[in-house]
């Protein structure tokens, strides 16, 4: 863990909306905010945004100025350390990503099964997917990232939808919640992590927000899980047509429905603000459901539970 990061702040901090807050503060132009106008720049409303600004008062993070009958909020500086910890430093001020040589590299690896036309277009869309509402310095990576994952993807549904089942492959298993930043992003670190090469996982959200949750991070590497290069993901078809299980958590009707496929719902607490010491018990149950599901899917009853 980070110095100065204590274990009440990566409770604080872990809350997306007030990492979004925090972002708009630091990288405002005098480093200071309005609610209101908060709540018009990130599309809230002001209840909401004096609700987690109050949380950050309360802990010392922010500082209050009012002005007259306005009160302008600022990252206390005494607090701005751990903020860039927990958040990320400033970011430069982002390139526009150049699809147009993303596409071309990646026609690279695909060459033989896709054309330029198509992986052009897929690289145009997860763009396009993953700006919603993001603030990642990171868009153009994560826009490779994704539309590589999309065409493999593609491509494994083709193979299924040919052979009329499951191909010969690594089976795939597809973990979806809601915003792809907790509960999805640590069954597939520790499915990864025990499966090795034997299981292909995914993840997706039915909104996905930016970033995954600081806790999630710290809950996983506490157990010598890394989340690597890990970042919430839109739901996108293909990625349900290649999966051979699909494991929902908390996101209702939003993953669509094919023959020959596995379907799980995982009823598990969302760790959405929630202190760290919760965050590890919903960890240590996913551990412990996805240690089941290997033990089926790779056919080995030894696979052993956390606890032996």
């Amino acid at each position: 863990m980070d110095p100065g990061v204590d274990e009440r702040s990566l409770t604080v901090l872990a809350d997306p909306t007030r990492v979004r807050i925090l972002r708009l503060i630091r990288d405002s132009g005098d480093g200071r905010v309005l609610v209101g106008r908060t709540a018009d720049a990130l599309g809230l409303t002001q209840p909401t945004v004096s609700h987690h600004m109050r949380v950050l008062l309360d802990d010392g993070i922010v500082e209050r100025h009012p002005e007259g009958r306005r009160v302008w909020y600022s990252i206390a500086p005494r607090s701005a350390d751990r903020v860039d910890a927990v958040i990320g430093g400033p970011a430069a001020d982002p390139a526009q990503p150049d699809l147009e040589r993303i596409a071309r590299d990646l026609s690279v690896r695909f060459r033989g099964i896709f054309g330029p036309e198509t992986i052009a277009r897929c690289v145009d869309e997860s763009y396009r997917l993953l700006a919603r509402g993001s603030s990642s310095p990171r868009l153009a990576s994560r826009t490779a990232a994704f539309a590589a994952t999309r065409l493999e993807a593609l491509s494994r549904a083709a193979v299924r939808a040919e052979t009329g089942g499951p191909t010969l492959e690594t089976p795939e298993v597809l973990f979806v919640c809601v915003q792809n930043a907790g509960r999805s992003q640590m069954a597939s670190a520790i499915l990864r992590q025990l499966a090795g090469g034997r299981v292909s996982v995914r993840t997706a959200g039915s909104a996905p927000t930016s970033d995954v949750r600081q806790t999630i991070v710290v809950a996983l590497d506490e157990i010598g899980v890394p989340l690597g290069g890990e970042f919430p993901k839109p739901l996108t078809d293909e990625a349900v047509r290649a999966a051979d299980v699909v494991v929902t958590m908390g996101c209702g009707d939003a993953c669509p429905v094919y023959a020959g496929r596995r379907y799980l719902d995982w009823d598990l607490d969302d760790p959405v603000g929630r202190p760290l010491e919760d965050v590890r018990r919903i960890r240590d149950d996913i551990e412990q459901r996805v240690r089941g599901l290997l033990a089926e899917i790779v056919g080995d009853p030894a696979v052993p539970s956390a606890t032996a």
